[in-house]
């Protein structure tokens, strides 16, 4: 026995216990219908010409319904005569590289056999302009020699920061579209600037690019489609914070206060673009602004056991958990990460935590590192993604954390943990 397991052994794991955690489900029941009904308004139809070549511009992100949110589109983009391609809209992801940002788009789904379409992909930019703070602003090549731009995208908190404009379609603009240089440029001051920084670059290619409108999509807390809405391009600036401020109330989150330990069994760029949601676990640094940002419980370890397939070897924020397993070690692609982290100027997230060889050394290492009296007494928490929050284990101390116990069901009797004969956790 080596000493890392000797200094392990004796490590209580508890009884857990399956938990429900119960969220505001308002979600919508035809996707096509609804979207059909936006797009053939009279205000939103006029904008649409036939012969027009129409850039729709699609992100990173496992966005609920997106492929056939984007089909749609193009679909009747086609049926008003006009001519759509895809561009991806995704910064520096991909490796910042054309080839990666397709083979990303290939994995939500979304190529030219799904939508019909071609899928247009370049690194290339254009300067449009620059904000009064002295920020160049870049587009993608592509979409600025297109005839108009639609921009597909979901609104939401960020994971890292905080304002009126977050995660949406004045992101996709300053960032997604801008590809790696504008991704950087945005990034240049930091965290504490990127809402500032989205509004003033959003606003240059507002003036100096064609974008048509933005269909923005607001999910509930159970990655469902609640919300979608088009906003011509007049719209964009105006309404896009009180979509934010609605989606906030839909987030989930983790209904405790205190936790020991969070196990998460997968993080990844189709999640959240730092693998998992900083904010929703308490390790953005800042959890509060003017959108009025969602309460987060106070975690003292956090254990991280396997990377998506869909991320392509992208650990981006991995450096914020404390450890992880040698299943998630062994598909990191460092030209993958890197390039996501330096463009975006924190190369903290990047860092590897500790790598323990199975889940159940990681879990252990984090119970053992909590600087509790009794381990026994552990409040750890299990959790599929920070995506998937109504389904959690919890073991019976952390549920003395509870923060609004109507929202917690516990079903069943308790158990514990099942390991194979590598010690990773048989269900996972």
């Amino acid at each position: 026995m080596n000493a890392l397991n000797s200094i392990l052994k004796d490590v209580p794991i508890p009884e857990m216990l399956h938990v429900q955690q119960t969220f505001n489900r308002n979600s919508i029941s035809d996707i096509k219908g609804k979207l059909l009904a936006k797009i053939q308004q009279k205000k939103i139809q006029s904008l649409i010409k036939p012969g027009q070549k129409i850039a729709v511009a699609v992100g990173s992100r496992e966005i609920a319904n997106e492929r056939a949110i984007v089909s749609t589109l193009i679909n009747e983009l086609k049926k008003y005569g006009a001519k759509p391609f895809i561009v991806p809209a995704m910064g520096s992801h991909g490796g910042a590289t054309a080839e990666g940002q397709v083979k990303i788009l290939n994995t939500l789904g979304i190529n030219s056999l799904t939508t019909g379409v071609p899928i247009v992909s370049s690194m290339e930019t254009v300067q449009i302009g620059s904000t009064n703070s002295g920020l160049s602003v870049f587009t993608d090549r592509e979409a600025y020699k297109s005839d108009g731009i639609i921009l597909v995208n979901r609104v939401k908190h960020h994971t890292s920061f905080s304002g009126p404009l977050e995660s949406g379609l004045c992101k996709m603009m300053a960032i997604g579209l801008g590809n790696q240089r504008g991704a950087e440029t945005c990034h240049n001051m930091g965290f504490p600037s990127m809402s500032e920084n989205i509004s003033s670059i959003a606003d240059i290619v507002l003036q100096k690019v064609n974008i048509l409108f933005g269909v923005a999509i607001i999910e509930n807390a159970y990655h469902e489609t609640a919300h979608i809405e088009i906003l011509k391009h007049k719209e964009i600036k105006k309404q896009e914070p009180e979509l934010l401020r609605n989606a906030k109330t839909l987030a989930a989150r983790l209904f405790f206060n205190k936790l020991d330990v969070l196990i998460i069994d997968e993080a990844g760029k189709n999640i959240s673009g730092t693998g998992f949601d900083l904010k929703l676990v308490g390790r953005s640094g800042k959890n509060t602004g003017e959108a009025g940002d969602i309460q987060v419980p106070d975690i003292t370890r956090i254990a991280v056991l396997d990377l998506t397939e869909e991320s392509h070897g992208n650990s981006n924020g991995i450096g914020m958990a404390d450890f992880i397993t040698k299943r998630y070690f062994n598909k990191i692609d460092f030209s993958q990460t890197y390039p996501n982290s330096i463009t975006t100027t924190d190369p903290a997230r990047a860092k590897l935590p500790m790598v323990l060889d199975s889940d159940k050394l990681a879990i252990k290492a984090a119970i053992k590192t909590c600087n509790l009296k009794s381990l026994e007494n552990v409040r750890l928490v299990r959790i599929k993604n920070t995506l998937s929050l109504d389904d959690i284990l919890a073991s019976p101390a952390a549920l003395k954390s509870v923060t609004e116990p109507l929202r917690i069901k516990v079903i069943g009797e308790g158990f514990k943990f099942k390991f194979d004969s590598r010690a990773n956790i048989k269900d996972l």
